[in-house]
C-alpha cells in the first residue's frame, strides 16, 4: 500500500534522511524505532508532504505522491496524526470530528460519528466538551478519531504514546489493534518499545537517517545486542 524507495530529505542544508526504504501493507502495523533525532518524525513528514523529499520515491497504492501537496495526499486516503496532535482547542469534541469529515471511499472503512463513539467511548461522554478541557490521553484519542473521519486507508502516527499514563497507553494499543482488524494500515513513530511490541507486526530501526534494521518484532526481540546498539539510551 505504501512504499518508500531511496528517500532522501533535508531541512535546509542539513540532510536528515539517507536512502530510506520502507513498505507498509493493509491490515498491518509497522513501527519506526530509534533515538531522538534519528529521523523517525522526518520520515512521516516527508510521506505526508510536509517536507518535500530531496530525491527518491514515495508511492501510495502504486501512485507516486512525493510531488503532491499534503491536502492532495490526504484526499487519496492517507491520514496523519502529528506528535503535537493539532486539534482545535476552541471547538468541542463533536465539532473537531466534523471538521475531519471526508466523503466515503469505496476501498476503505466508513467512519461515522456513531462508529467513532463506539471505538472511543470516552469521547462519546465528552462530545460537547471543548478540546482545551480534555486530558492529554483524551486529546490523543480525539486526534486519531478526527483523522479517521476522513475514511483513510492508511494512518501515520507520530509518537502516539508519548506523555500518556500507562492505562491510557494500553487503551491506545487496543484501539490500534481494532483498527488493524478493520483493514487499516498503520505506520507509527515510537520510542516506547513495550507499546511497539503490543501493536506492531514489523519494525524499522532508523539511526542517523538510515535504516539499520527492518524485520519482524519477534526477530528484533530475539536480538538484544541489536536493541542495545540502536535503542538504548
Amino acid at each position: 500500500m505504501l512504499e518508500l524507495r531511496g528517500l532522501n530529505a533535508a531541512y535546509g542544508q542539513a540532510q536528515v534522511l539517507f536512502g530510506v526504504d520502507l513498505d507498509l501493507r493493509a491490515s498491518e502495523v509497522v513501527v519506526l524505532l530509534g533515538r531522538n533525532g534519528a529521523g523517525k518524525s522526518t520520515t512521516l513528514k516527508a510521506i505526508i508532504g510536509l517536507l518535500p523529499p530531496l530525491s527518491g520515491e514515495i508511492r501510495f497504492d502504486g501512485e507516486r505522491i512525493d510531488h503532491l501537496p499534503t491536502f492532495e495526499i490526504a484526499r487519496r486516503g492517507l491520514a496523519y496524526v502529528p506528535e503535537d496532535r493539532r486539534i482545535f482547542m476552541d471547538l468541542t469534541v463533536r465539532e473537531n470530528l466534523e471538521v475531519g469529515r471526508q466523503p466515503p471511499r469505496a476501498d476503505a472503512a466508513r467512519w461515522s460519528l456513531e462508529r467513532q463513539f463506539e471505538l472511543f467511548p470516552a469521547l462519546a461522554r465528552l462530545a460537547t466538551r471543548r478540546a482545551a478541557h480534555l486530558s492529554g490521553g483524551e486529546q490523543q484519542m480525539l486526534s486519531i478519531a478526527r483523522s479517521l473521519m476522513g475514511n483513510p486507508r492508511a494512518l501515520l502516527l507520530d509518537e502516539p504514546s508519548e506523555g500518556l499514563a500507562p492505562v491510557i497507553v494500553e487503551q491506545l494499543a487496543r484501539t490500534l489493534l481494532n483498527l488493524k482488524r478493520e483493514g487499516l494500515a498503520v505506520l507509527l513513530s515510537e520510542q516506547n518499545l513495550g507499546f511497539a511490541r503490543r501493536v506492531a507486526d514489523r519494525a524499522c530501526i532508523i539511526e542517523r537517517g538510515s535504516v539499520r534494521y527492518a524485520g519482524s518484532m519477534a526477530e528484533l526481540d530475539a536480538d538484544p545486542a541489536l536493541r542495545d546498539q540502536y535503542l538504548s539510551a
